[in-house]
């Protein structure tokens, strides 16, 4: 069932450095007040909320949410790793298509700490387990911490399969870095040399430091209503949701046996081949990309996940510019995670937002040319990955 779903409003704080960040409620509120002004209606209108974030307590949701008032509807939280954002998206969605609300909040936010991310439980078993003994049987055991070991490992994988060059995946960093200069809600927005990308510290692989998202804190919101609502209640609805689609981890996660797989290509495979046979949407039709860009290997495997390009042509397809203005699809005009930044819970709707401001032409000098079909694709280890295809009426 694919009913569409209006995006009435939407809403971003700037996202920034952990030591600089202001508490996850005042985040949270903030992004949330901003999607209700664009939408044009009052927390009071909200029928029911999704709250997603991956570090804190169980009602956090709730805490930031009871800011903008108590009115005793449901509000669900939500945590479903660096997908989570997203995840509520969906669910936020399914609500409206099922008919068990009209006008519903999605709204993610992220309070983290400095470096790389690791387990926060250390006295159970982690999530995790599979897919580091299946990374060990491939590369063997080290130090390195989980997503870096994962993405480093898939990045080099690509390389010895297809030739990839260092320089090529260099030039994702250089590119998200160009998008994102005129984007006063990234973090990262002074534009760096490919030289500069090579010549900065090795982590793991193929990967340098400049190639992989920072800690980030942030929040940001969308209000989705149905149609009939919109419509009743004079809001905006030219920019709707026409299909999404969810995926989780297959056996061929790790019975392949690439690290590729491990990483998610075939969650990312599955949810856009669905999402094209469901919408009658291809590849080939869509204008601008949000896609996870975690890591610069991340953005080269999910083209080819996405079928942006043809598998082992990633290469090509960035030598020939195709991802940027100009080419044939412009690949996170924000800056992606890369650039913009990746507060956990805050990515998808994050993307989401800069889709619908994409789509509406509200995106200033990052605008791209008579964008009318989006596309955001939210990846979580672990794992789930959300594919949402949005489109102009």
């Amino acid at each position: 069932m694919n009913t569409e779903v209006c995006v009435s409003g939407v809403g971003m704080i700037p996202f920034v450095k952990p030591s600089s960040e202001p508490s996850y409620q005042k985040m949270g509120e903030e992004a949330a007040r901003l999607s209700l002004k664009d939408a044009g209606i009052s927390y009071q209108d909200i029928q029911q909320v999704f709250v997603g974030y991956v570090y804190g307590d169980s009602t956090a949701g709730q805490a930031t949410i009871y800011r903008l008032g108590m009115s005793g509807i449901p509000i669900i939280n939500v945590n479903n790793n660096c997908s989570t954002g997203s995840t509520a998206l969906f669910l936020a969605r399914q609500a409206i298509q099922y008919g068990a609300a009209e006008c519903v909040l999605a709204l993610g936010f992220e309070q983290m700490n400095p470096g790389a991310l690791g387990l926060i439980f250390d006295d159970r078993a982690d999530p995790l387990e599979n897919f580091v003994k299946s990374a060990e049987s491939i590369e063997g055991k080290n130090d390195v911490p989980i997503a870096l070991k994962l993405f480093g490992g898939a990045g080099v994988e690509h390389q010895k399969k297809y030739g990839t060059k260092d320089e090529t995946f260099a030039k994702i960093s250089q590119k998200a870095r160009r998008h994102a200069k005129y984007n006063n809600r990234a973090i990262f927005r002074d534009e760096v040399s490919l030289e500069e990308v090579l010549e900065s510290p090795r982590m793991h692989g193929v990967l340098t430091r400049l190639q992989c998202c920072p800690p980030t804190c942030g929040a940001a919101a969308a209000i989705l209503v149905s149609e009939n609502y919109a419509k009743k209640n004079g809001l905006k609805h030219d920019v709707r949701i026409v299909g999404q689609e969810m995926t989780t981890d297959s056996p061929s996660t790790f019975n392949g046996k690439t690290m590729i797989q491990i990483v998610g290509s075939d969650m990312t495979y599955r949810a856009a081949e669905k999402l094209y046979e469901n919408t009658g949407i291809g590849p080939r039709d869509i204008d601008v990309v949000e896609l996870h860009d975690c890591f610069t290997s991340n953005e080269i495997i999910t083209y080819e996940a996405l079928q942006l390009t043809n598998v082992g042509c990633a290469e090509q397809f960035i030598t020939d510019e195709e991802n940027t203005y100009g080419g044939e699809v412009v690949v996170n005009p924000s800056g992606g995670l890369l650039s913009k930044g990746h507060p956990l819970g805050a990515t998808g709707l994050g993307q989401c937002a800069e889709l619908v401001w994409q789509l509406r032409g509200e995106a200033g000098k990052r605008q791209v040319d008579n964008a009318r079909i989006g596309l955001q694709h939210n990846l979580g280890l672990g794992g789930a990955c959300v594919v949402t295809l949005f489109k102009k009426y």
